[in-house]
């Protein structure tokens, strides 16, 4: 059930205020010499695919000072430092506990950062309860900084802007796809869905990161996003940015992004319904192509009999 909660103007502003903060210290990075570390896992395995910079964690570190500052009972969580206890009333609550949750990934496209190509952008989002009511994407570097207000639209340095519309239902084959890598859909099911998706449309990208959700928010022609193998952080500022742009964002089910309904992690945005219900049909299509494609494991017991019934038939029909 969606939200009837309105997003105060005041909390608007103050996203404005944490991606100007956040942007001044990444612009301190910005194709200068820094260290580069790999992300480690519990088990202290590092995950090279996942780099971090101290630019990423200074960017963080800035945008929770100024949150807990000013509104220290709201909730925070951000990819650096994960989630942080707030303070309500003198007590100490769960993100989940309460009412305003900030989500946070202070460069999201860190490889195309710390190798100077301008395609990152800094994501905040403002949920209540969960569900993501302000998105913002803020590239410091183009000083480009979409906003969007679930109820408000969506806006492109204080203008507004509006995913590609066409009142002709467009067709999957003339849309333009983005993804971040192919390397981030897992063997196997998912994979063999975004290949069937990729074969599908007109021309397909990589290598945009957040930056290709923008993109689709500001009407460069029909589009589609889908990617697999992300957390929170790493889209539900966009889920408003894209929505209120009149584009169409879900999990590969197409239920809704938020919080606490993550879809595994695969994120499906197009310019269109249309162009959405076309590529869910198509990502959808993994169990019937596996029963086409695998017939002899499903019905060995019918073919062998058939097998048998043709041989005797030939048998007899030779003895004729």
């Amino acid at each position: 059930m969606k939200s009837t909660a309105r997003v105060p103007e005041v909390y608007a502003k103050f996203a404005e205020e944490l991606v100007e903060a956040s942007g001044q210290v990444i612009l301190k990075y910005w194709r200068k010499p820094f260290e580069i570390e790999d992300k480690t896992h519990a088990d202290n395995r590092a995950e090279s695919s996942s780099p971090v910079t101290i630019a990423d964690r200074e960017a963080e570190a800035t945008i929770r000072r100024l949150i807990a500052a000013k509104y220290p009972n709201h909730g925070v969580i951000g990819e650096e430092f994960g989630p942080s206890p707030c303070i309500d009333f003198g007590e100490k609550t769960t993100m989940e506990t309460a009412e305003w949750q900030w989500v946070l990934d202070p460069i999201d496209g860190t490889k195309s950062f710390m190798t100077g190509k301008p395609v990152f952008g800094t994501l905040v989002a403002l949920c209540y309860r969960g569900e993501p009511l302000l998105g913002v994407i803020d590239q410091p570097i183009s000083k480009e900084r979409w906003i969007g207000v679930i109820g408000h639209g969506t806006t492109l340095n204080g203008i507004p802007c509006k995913a590609f519309s066409d009142t002709n239902p467009t067709l999957l084959a003339d849309a333009l796809a983005y993804a971040t890598t192919p390397d981030m859909f897992a063997p196997g099911v998912e994979a063999a869905a975004f290949d069937r998706l990729r074969t599908a449309v007109k021309r397909m990208l990589f290598g945009c990161d957040c930056y290709a959700y923008a993109l689709l928010a500001s009407n460069f022609g029909p589009s589609i996003v889908c990617e697999a193998d992300l957390q929170t952080y790493d889209y539900l500022a966009l889920v408003p940015v894209v929505s209120a742009a009149g584009g169409i964002i879900s999990d590969w089910n197409g239920n809704p992004l938020s919080l606490h309904q993550t879809g595994q992690g695969r994120v499906l945005a197009a310019s269109t319904p249309k162009l959405h219900q076309q590529a869910l049909a198509i990502l959808q299509q993994q169990s019937i192509t596996r029963l086409v494609h695998f017939p002899t494991l499903r019905n060995a017991p019918l073919l062998l009999l058939a097998t048998c019934f043709g041989a005797v038939l030939g048998y007899s029909f030779g003895r004729r």
